[in-house]
């Protein structure tokens, strides 16, 4: 493969195994439990329960997860994202004096997925028990560790923000967590947490059952009724993992594989579809206008519609159709424009890749969501909740609006690749809305331009932010910008690599893995 976009490290080969993350330690954690005869399944939950400890400004034990697994050539979708309490409604919160959904406290945490997705995919497809495949994680937490740089810079940054906009009794409990008696910690600091440790040993040991119906559930909902929370014991207990058939198209001889809603991989999925008949080149004006200009249009309309499947309006499949793609190819013009919805009757984080020496390979994310998520610890558990509620609209007419007991438009999205049938690897790029145009940009990459699974991590990458306006890293060519700007975008530099995701990929050669991971953070490749 072409190698001339390749700008911070080589592409790495492994034999037999290999896993990537965000971070070293969880990328060990993962090759460890390999070793000790897991498979990619067991070292794929191995590594998130790690990197819950390890990276907590990115996903925590109250996150919700995704997952796409080849296990024994065959493909599966895990959906274990949570739902909003059957006690909350628009009027309840609006009650309460909001507006739109607020990003902190009780009100916009949904149930967390990940303890059970944990649970169900070992359970399906391990080899080892949960408790076995946490242990790395528990050790991390038991014994503490040192905090990487880029963790140690988000950590900072995110707790400065809770620090400044959370006050009040219900968020003690965080600050006693994720702060050294309130100094924030930085890079190079030694972070331990036994609440941490024995909550992941319990869930470990119950195979997640304490988290819904046991000790720890009673814990969060004791904590829920002290601040007045809405999630209540059966919310907890009526949850359950969904496995789900991906949502898939060829683009140019790959099939692209994407969970389908809630999560918002079919996005990339749509803007791929409206690109699938032109040929680009590397790096030229034209292909980056092009790019962007789908991305709105699959954006315009997965804002729009995106929800709860069950609660959506629109079939999800009429918008990778060719009646979709002839409608809205058209739209694609030579100069930016501001791309609506359209009216459909007239015509929706951490990320880590595995894989083992039986061919097994694992795309798996989980987030709380900006960051630490709710600004809420449950006490005495070390639990982070998520605040994935506050995605959902209040306007009882948008397509996502709040309701009991319904899934948001949830940003976190895995990706695999296939060819000629065959499982090529697992791909994701994490990073809020920036994943669906992460998967797009690292994808063409490799199937447009023949860059390895390193090179296509490591090029330049941009972002469409909202109406004209896209965002690019400091090393984007200032001849393209220029070429961007005179098309009518609206161009800004920012010099925040981590606005631009983090991105993982593993594809399986005939005898050996070939590598990438992510240079805008720590990312690492365990393998033998």
């Amino acid at each position: 493969m072409n190698n001339k976009y390749l700008s911070r490290r080589q592409v790495t080969y492994a034999k037999n195994e290999v896993v990537a993350s965000s971070e070293a330690l969880a990328s060990q954690a993962g090759l460890e439990i390999l070793k000790k005869g897991g498979n990619a399944i067991d070292a794929a939950i191995a590594t998130a329960a790690a990197l819950t400890v390890v990276e907590p400004c990115s996903n925590g034990i109250g996150s919700d997860c995704f997952a796409i697994v080849n296990y024994k050539n065959k493909i599966y979708g895990l959906n274990s994202s949570g739902y909003s309490s059957k006690n909350i409604s628009i009027n309840k919160v609006q009650e309460r004096g909001h507006k739109e959904m607020p990003k902190f406290g009780v009100i916009p945490v949904t149930v967390p997925g990940t303890p059970k997705g944990w649970a169900t995919l070992i359970k399906r497809f391990g080899n080892l028990t949960l408790a076995e495949v946490l242990a790395p994680a528990i050790k991390l937490a038991r014994d503490g560790f040192a905090i990487s740089e880029t963790v140690g810079y988000y950590f900072d940054k995110s707790i400065e923000v809770y620090q400044k906009q959370n006050k009040g009794e219900e968020f003690d409990y965080f600050f006693k967590t994720f702060t050294n008696n309130g100094k924030r910690y930085q890079a190079g600091d030694i972070f331990k947490n036994d609440d941490i440790a024995d909550t992941l040993d319990e869930i470990g040991k119950t195979n997640a059952e304490s988290f819904y119906t046991g000790n720890l559930a009673n814990k969060i909902t004791k904590f829920m009724e002290k601040y007045n929370g809405f999630i209540d014991k059966s919310d907890l207990a009526e949850f359950k993992s969904e496995f789900v058939e991906p949502m898939s198209i060829n683009y140019k001889g790959f099939d692209v594989l994407e969970l389908p809603p809630n999560g918002q991989g079919i996005t990339c999925l749509m803007a791929l579809n409206l690109l699938k008949n032109k040929v680009f080149t590397k790096d030229e004006v034209s292909t980056i206008h092009c790019q962007i200009e789908a991305l709105k249009i699959a954006f315009s309309d997965t804002l729009e519609y995106l929800t709860d499947p069950s609660f959506m309006k629109i079939n999800p499949d009429f918008l990778l159709s060719e009646e979709y793609r002839k409608l809205r190819e058209k739209d694609i013009s030579n100069k930016a424009k501001l791309m609506k919805p359209i009216d459909y009757k007239s015509a929706g984080t951490v990320y880590l890749a595995t894989a083992d020496k039986d061919g097994n390979m694992v795309s798996f994310i989980q987030s709380n969501y900006m960051g630490f998520g709710s600004g809420l610890v449950v006490e005495d558990t070390g639990i982070s909740l998520q605040n994935r509620g506050h995605t959902f609209s209040l306007n009882p007419k948008h397509d996502n609006c709040l309701k009991p007991r319904k899934k948001t438009y949830h940003t976190i999205i895995p990706g695999f690749l296939m060819k000629d049938n065959k499982p090529l690897g697992p791909f994701g790029v994490m990073g809020g809305f920036m994943q669906p145009q992460g998967h797009l940009q690292v994808l063409m990459n490799m199937i447009d331009f023949n860059l390895n699974p390193q090179a296509a991590l490591d090029a330049p990458r941009f972002r469409w932010d909202k109406e004209l306006t896209v965002s690019v890293e400091t090393n984007y060519d200032e001849k393209v910008i220029k070429g961007l700007i005179d098309l009518g975008h609206t161009i800004r530099i920012d010099p925040m690599s981590g606005g631009f995701g983090r991105g993982q990929i593993i594809l399986k050669r005939k005898d050996h893995y070939e590598v990438g991971t992510e240079t805008r953070c720590n990312g690492h490749i365990a393998y033998n």
